[in-house]
Formats: C-alpha cells, sequence, structure tokens
C-alpha cells in the first residue's frame, strides 16, 4: 500500500509532467482550478490548486475533502503511483470505477487531452 509521502511525490511528478507538456495537453493543464484529491484507502486528501500548468498541494487532510474543489479525483495511493508511473490507463480505471473524477463538463472535456 502507498503512503502518504509516495502519494504526495506522485503528485509532484504529475505536476512536473504537467509543465514540462507541450500543445493541446499543454493548453489544458493551464486551467486554473481548485482541485482536491482523496486517497480512499488511506482517507487522506491533498487540495491545492492547479494554475500555470502545475499542482500546487497547499494542504494535506484527514479524511475526505471538506470543501468541493472545482476539480476532484478520488482513487487508492496505489492506484494514483500507478496512473502517475504509466502502468495505469487512465481512461480503463475511471471507465471500471478504480478512479473517480467530478469536474464541470467543459474541465472534463480539457482535462481529458491531459489524460
Amino acid at each position: 500500500m502507498a503512503t502518504t509521502e509516495e502519494c504526495r511525490a506522485a503528485l509532484e511528478k504529475l505536476s512536473d509532467n504537467m509543465q514540462d507538456a507541450e500543445g493541446d495537453v499543454r493548453a489544458a493543464a493551464e486551467l486554473n482550478r481548485s482541485v482536491s484529491c482523496h486517497i480512499t484507502d488511506l482517507d487522506v486528501t491533498f487540495a491545492g490548486r492547479m494554475a500555470d500548468g502545475r499542482i500546487d498541494v497547499r494542504e494535506t487532510l484527514d479524511g475526505p475533502p471538506r470543501e468541493k474543489a472545482e476539480i476532484r479525483l478520488a482513487m487508492t495511493g496505489d492506484d494514483l503511483v500507478a496512473l502517475v508511473d504509466g502502468e495505469l490507463n487512465f481512461a480503463r480505471a475511471w471507465g471500471s470505477g478504480r478512479v473517480r473524477l467530478e469536474a464541470g463538463l467543459r474541465d472534463l472535456f480539457r482535462l481529458r487531452k491531459l489524460l
């Protein structure tokens, strides 16, 4: 089972990957939105902001998100690490319910370019 530190490191790696992206992927990463990622098996939520092509994690909270972020993710720690490492396909994981992504319709269309 992935630890809280491994999950935070995975989010940092995802942020670095987003910042290095180009073209349509870079445009999708330029959203300026609040974001939360609830790690269900650890019952920990990383909350912050997606802006300027990065994810800035500002808080690590016990339990589910306290506020409704504009972009909300939920998954196990192992799935987060596997997604970021390229070992788990996001579309399949989302389709099977292993990963939950909630956002406004316009954001979902833009975010699909990241995935």
